[in-house]
């Protein structure tokens, strides 16, 4: 996970062969996609020339399904259009479905990964930090002042702070996966893309839903909401997200605690209760004027992610050890608790051939996460007679507040040129402590100073513009452009002293970083016929500049790392076949990252950032949804993708710990005085899959004409993903598989559904995450079988 920039004097560059070598690639990858896109179009076309009138058919039975597929809206272009006519790849899932992935407790959040082509999520920080990855791009970052090239997205307001990105997702509507920059429209830290949430909103029409489900670990999940109107012109919507497990892992250390962490333990840690509510409102006193008022609480508490140590053996990547035993000595059997707040004001105005629009939001947040980094107890290693390794800290917020505010103003009707103009201005800053292992000792042990407050603040304002002209009847052309002043600043309030008080630390205090910088896009779409389009775009977007303070911790100085910009190129088509019953979706894309901002540790294990020259991928995605017979669905996804780090004077920090290299390192190595770091030039970015499946199946069986039987799985696997910067034998996982079931009831023409599940059914030991040193692994959730209620009523 850890990585570090050491700069080699200056080498002579690529040979011509090599670059000849380069651009022969790229010409292979440009010639292999076009000729996917022209084969898919060829296909799609020919299938609609060839496909003969159908004859008008019967009315089906009340309780068969529908063969064609619903129209899906998207609002990835900030207005209300069909996914088939947007010039964005978007991956689209629907409320219904990510409720069935999180029946079984799963973080709604981190549910997602696998199930949408070219999105990957994962945490080593538990419930309250996930890190998500479009294309191979993401932060493996676990600072809490961590940026994130991920955007996330609920319910019109960006979510910027890492705890705040955690917020569940519940009564949803859909989720919408935007890939490749998306900085015209959303902003600066957008370079990969972002995940887009919205609720189920009130209305005046009287409806209600709920699923209520029972599993393993005494595991409970409620998700509801509720809403209707109060009189003629207000309407609200209640909404409720309960999610509890008990606690379920063993602490089976014996031995003494130097903190005063109770041990052994039975069903020590791996629970959670998660209290989330939200209330919106809907003021229409008239047909051009609405104004949506939301406010929202979560309660959490749970427990960090769980460190498997010396789960990983030297020379193989296989993991086979109990999920639910852990031999932890300290770190209070690592508990986490936030709570969060948050509101916002969305008010639009329709001025017939306009309309304004104001959305204003504020959230905060406090809490902390308290873990034993090393994954076990040290009494349990010793070298030369020794306990060997230490490791624990925590991180707590102790005060977040986000304001954001926009402004826009968007052309209405049908005309053959829309645009739309806005600004936006965003103000965020924290109070966060960091706590080192001395700071929670018993004894003559404790030092009370080892610990460090820093003050980070966040400031952005940006103007932005789209226009978007339907040239003919069938070619529409669409330019966005976006100019962002991105403003940090982190203050060291409090150092890591010694015990007696004493300041040791000679690093700055106070470091400023600004930038700023333009986004664009520029895009062409052509609908062939009205069952098949293809688009070209071109993007650049970027990440702001970013400070790592969480080193003054250990008495470093802070490190930065400036923006870093993307250019992407893609190309797609989107296709509705055989009379609307299968739709596919294809792209190609390709990009450029310059000034990638990397982050690890440097040669005393401190935390740094760092820019690497360069970072390039290229891949394809492509989703699918098929209805072939009725009462059957099907779904497909699948993502390919080959990414590189391009900068041959950057090497990290491998595995060590005492000095000692404790995994197979497979790269060029150097030493620096006592430690070993590794090239990486060449080598892909971490947590980015070569490639990912997911496929889905639902078929149901009518028994009356309001009910069925039903039987529905969904199935994703993963090709070979590195979670460190260096090539290791160790540190990665290949062919990683998880898989669900469901069968049940469903009556009253969908009124009610009854069900038996299971998540992870086959119970994989899937590898997630690594702590190199400790040659620690995490594992994926396990499997929760269970029972589960939905009621849907109008």
């Amino acid at each position: 996970m850890y990585l570090h920039e050491v700069r080699l004097p200056p080498r002579s560059r690529v040979d011509d062969s090599r670059r000849l070598l380069a651009l022969s690639r790229r010409s292979v990858l440009a010639r292999a996609c076009a000729g996917l896109l022209l084969v898919c179009a060829a296909t799609a076309a020919s299938a609609q020339q060839d496909a003969a009138p159908a004859p008008a058919a019967a009315a089906p039975a009340a309780h068969e399904s529908a063969t064609s597929l619903d129209a899906v809206t998207v609002t990835a272009e900030r207005r209300e259009q069909n996914l088939q006519d947007v010039p964005v790849s978007v991956g689209v899932m629907q409320g219904d479905a990510m409720r069935a992935l999180t029946a079984g407790g799963d973080d709604t959040l981190l549910a997602l990964s696998g199930r949408v082509p070219s999105l990957y999520a994962e945490t080593t920080t538990g419930r309250i930090f996930p890190r998500f990855y479009i294309r191979g791009l993401g932060n493996i970052d676990f600072y809490l002042g961590a940026s994130q090239p991920v955007s996330i997205i609920q319910d019109d307001v960006v979510l910027e702070h890492v705890v705040l990105k955690s917020n569940p997702v519940f009564d949803l509507d859909q989720v919408e996966v935007l890939r490749g920059p998306q900085g015209s429209l959303f902003g600066r830290n957008t370079t990969a893309g972002i995940i887009k949430f919205d609720s189920i909103k009130p209305s005046q029409d009287y409806s209600g839903r709920m699923q209520a489900s029972y599993g393993s670990y005494n595991t409970v999940s409620f998700d509801g909401g509720i809403g209707g109107p109060i009189n003629d012109i207000l309407s609200f919507r209640v909404s409720a997200l309960y999610q509890h497990r008990d606690d379920w892992v063993d602490n089976t250390f014996t031995g003494a605690s130097a903190d005063g962490t109770v041990t052994p333990k039975k069903d020590a840690m791996g629970g959670f209760d998660d209290r989330n509510l939200r209330l919106q409102l809907l003021l229409t006193p008239s047909e051009n004027f609405s104004v949506l008022a939301s406010a929202h609480a979560r309660d959490y508490a749970g427990t960090s992610t769980l460190f498997l140590r010396n789960a990983i053996v030297k020379g193989s990547n296989e993991v086979d050890v109990p999920r639910d035993k852990v031999a932890f000595d300290e770190a209070g059997n690592n508990p986490q608790a936030y709570k969060t707040y948050g509101g916002s004001i969305k008010a639009t105005y329709n001025f017939g051939e306009a309309s304004l629009t104001s959305i204003s939001a504020y959230e905060t947040t406090s809490g902390y996460s308290r873990g034993d980094t090393d994954g076990g107890a040290a009494a349990n290693y010793p070298v030369r007679g020794v306990p060997n390794g230490f490791g624990q800290s925590m991180g707590q917020v102790r005060d977040l507040d986000q304001f954001t505010q926009e402004f826009r103003l968007a052309s209405e009707g049908d005309d053959a040129l829309q645009w739309q103009v806005g600004a936006f201005y965003f103000d965020g800053r924290d109070t966060t402590d960091f706590y080192q292992r001395a700071w929670f000792l018993q004894g003559a042990a404790r030092n009370p100073n080892n610990w460090v407050r820093l003050r980070n603040s966040n400031t952005s304002w940006a103007a932005f513009g789209q226009l978007s002209y339907k040239v003919t009847d069938a070619l529409t052309l669409t330019a966005g452009l976006r100019e962002t002043k991105d403003s940090k600043r982190t203050r060291l309030l409090k150092t890591a002293d010694t015990v007696a008080g004493v300041s040791t630390y000679t690093g700055r205090r106070d470091v400023r970083m600004s930038d700023t910088q333009p986004s664009w896009d520029l895009s062409a779409m052509y609908e062939i016929n009205p069952n098949l389009s293809v688009y070209a775009k071109v993007a650049r977007g970027f990440r702001g500049p970013t400070i790592q303070g969480r080193s003054a911790v250990f008495n470093a100085d802070f490190t930065t790392a400036d923006s870093e910009t993307i250019l992407s190129w893609e190309a797609g088509i989107k296709s509705s076949l055989f009379d609307n019953r299968l739709r596919l979706n294809v792209t190609g894309f390709t990009y450029t990252v310059d000034d990638i901002q990397l982050n690890g540790n440097d040669s005393n294990g401190n935390g740094v950032l760092f820019n690497a020259d360069k970072a390039r991928a290229y891949g394809v995605e492509a989703d699918l949804d098929w209805r072939p017979i009725p009462n059957l669905s099907l779904t497909a996804g699948v993502s390919l993708l080959r990414s590189k780090i391009e900068d041959d004077r950057v090497y990290a920090q491998v595995c060590a710990l005492n000095g000692t290299v404790v995994c197979t390192v497979n790269d060029p190595t150097i030493k620096v005085g006592a430690n070993t770091f590794a090239q990486i030039n060449g080598n892909p970015l971490p947590n980015a899959p070569k490639y990912s499946v997911n496929l889905g199946a639902r078929y149901d069986i009518p028994v009356s004409d309001s009910g069925a039987l039903f039987v529905s799985t969904d199935w994703n696997k993963q090709g070979y993903t590195s979670f460190v910067l260096y090539d290791s034998t160790e540190f990665n996982a290949s062919g990683n598989f998880e898989g669900g079931l469901k069968v049940g009831y469903t009556g009253g023409y969908g009124a009610y559904e009854v069900a038996l599940f299971a998540r992870n059914i086959t119970n994989e030991k899937n590898l997630k995450g690594v702590i190199e040193n400790y040659m620690a692994a995490v594992y994926n959730e396990p499997r929760v079988v269970g029972v589960s209620l939905n009621l849907n009523w109008h």
